[in-house]
């Protein structure tokens, strides 16, 4: 079992519930950069550090560098959340933010759409693979 696995695990029922109080206040159909930074703030007012585009090791066949990337938030290295505010979640947005989970090495993410009215049909919960097995 990933190390992270169990806090990532309780910080998605945080996020969750933070991200509705978001939509809640605000409301579908603003930028995805507006309920970033409100969530951003959710999680601040409860305590909970919370990163956003970082620069990050990449090690490919011996080439080492660093790229900055494009994550919305990553709470306390453990679970990251990617905001999306759009008609329709596609599968390109499941593969970026499990590309971002191999490479920061986080056990769970969250595809979160503001886009929806009522945000929970918009949620969806992804495990890195082998994250929740011993």
């Amino acid at each position: 079992m990933h190390p992270k696995f169990e806090r990532a695990d309780e910080l998605s029922r945080i996020a969750i519930g933070a991200a509705i109080e978001v939509h809640r206040f605000l409301g579908p159909g603003l930028l995805e950069s507006i309920y970033e930074k409100c969530l951003a703030r959710e999680f601040q007012l409860r305590g909970i550090p919370v990163l956003t585009q970082e620069h990050v090791q990449i090690e490919y066949k011996g080439l080492c560098f660093k790229e900055e990337l494009k994550f919305d938030l990553l709470i306390e290295g453990a679970l990251l959340v990617e905001i999306k505010a759009v008609q329709e979640l596609i599968p390109v947005h499941k593969a970026q933010l499990l590309s971002y989970m191999k490479l920061l090495n986080v056990p769970v993410g969250l595809l979160m759409n503001f886009h929806e009215m009522k945000l929970v049909d918009g949620i969806q919960r992804m495990i890195l693979p082998g994250a929740n097995q011993d």
